[in-house]
């Protein structure tokens, strides 16, 4: 009955925890040491995935030292693989167990059994909560239920955070490209804007803009950013061969460019370290009049609202385009009647 009083508590103090603080880090760091207070553990690390990297990497943890070694980013995949397959996985004895390394280096810090539970946000894993004890135990079904819970409690701060980050981000980039709209009618400096805030703030490798020329009928490129120039030089990019779904109109994800047999100069794609794209059109009234290609390093999925978020700010560009075109041909206009003004004066 005492356990079951420490589990409640320790889940009062989680809850209470998500009501006053919004630093993703004091809540996994909370988390962490709840599981080694309740659960009576030496240790506990959690470890969440890292998209650019492939791999699982520990963001919170108590009760190791600053030397010690954790499984390598290959086998850590394999261990994550075993923990999905199985809902959780036990270790009695980590200093000889097979599915674990570093056998040594776990002796010495006085480890002796693990259980690892997944992290998970929307049926997908995200992480994994690690508790480490100094003597053998065998895991009874309600430390794993608790430690599972814990974890999600951990999946539910991360995307929390993410969330808040990701409302942050799209409100300044929306700010930036409306700023940038109001301040210069120079076309290519907002585009270049554009491409280099997308970048820097959705961690994606590169992003491109092509614009469609109806006179060589090919997509040229007006804007770039993370991109090398060998890359970007790799020769024509024809509009009936490239993506022609896109100039329809349509969103395209390419999730595996490995796979995938719509994209021309495939060789200089996997060369420049491209995993996978998000091509959106660019819209100007109700003509696509060109592309933005963002580029990962990551083979990965995107989510809706980042569709979404990357399909708004197209049409912002979009719209810039349009209102720089009508400018200028105002401006055409406008010296056109000063000169057929001044032709008239000459009468009189």
């Amino acid at each position: 009955m005492a356990k079951e009083i420490d589990y409640f508590k320790s889940f009062c103090k989680i809850s209470k925890a998500f009501g006053t603080t919004l630093s993703k880090t004091e809540l996994l760091d909370l988390i962490v040491a709840s599981a080694i207070e309740t659960m009576n553990a030496k240790a506990a690390c959690l470890f969440l995935s890292d998209e650019s990297e492939d791999m699982f990497v520990p963001v919170a943890q108590k009760g190791l030292s600053a030397n010690y070694l954790h499984a390598r980013p290959r086998q850590a995949q394999k261990i994550v693989k075993a923990i999905l397959k199985g809902g959780y996985l036990a270790i009695r004895d980590a200093t000889t167990d097979p599915r674990v390394e570093n056998h040594d280096a776990k002796k010495a810090e006085g480890i002796v059994s693990i259980l690892d539970v997944p992290v998970m946000v929307n049926d997908t894993a995200i992480g994994v909560l690690a508790l480490y004890t100094s003597e053998p135990r065998d895991f009874n079904p309600d430390e794993i239920d608790f430690l599972t819970a814990l974890a999600e409690q951990g999946g539910m701060a991360v995307e929390h955070a993410r969330l808040l980050e990701r409302i942050r981000n799209n409100s300044l980039l929306f700010l930036d490209l409306a700023t940038n709209i109001n301040s210069s009618l120079d076309i290519k400096h907002i585009l270049h804007n554009l491409t280099a805030d997308i970048c820097e703030a959705l961690g994606m490798q590169g992003v491109m803009i092509r614009l469609l020329n109806k006179a060589t009928g090919e997509l040229d490129l007006v804007a770039s950013y993370g991109l090398s120039e060998s890359f970007l030089n790799k020769g024509p990019v024809s509009a009936q061969k490239y993506l022609a779904h896109v100039l329809k109109g349509a969103t395209v994800v390419i999730k595996d460019v490995s796979k995938d047999k719509t994209i021309l100069y495939p060789d200089e794609v996997i060369k420049e370290g491209i995993g996978s794209m998000l091509v959106v059109p660019i819209k100007a009234k109700e003509e696509v009049i060109g592309l933005m290609r963002l580029c990962s390093a990551a083979k990965r999925d995107y989510s809706d609202d980042i569709i979404m978020l990357v399909e708004a700010l197209a049409q912002t560009g979009g719209l810039a385009i349009q209102n720089a075109s009508m400018y200028l041909a105002l401006q055409n206009d406008m010296q056109d009647l000063k000169e057929d003004i001044w032709s008239h004066r000459a009468w009189f």
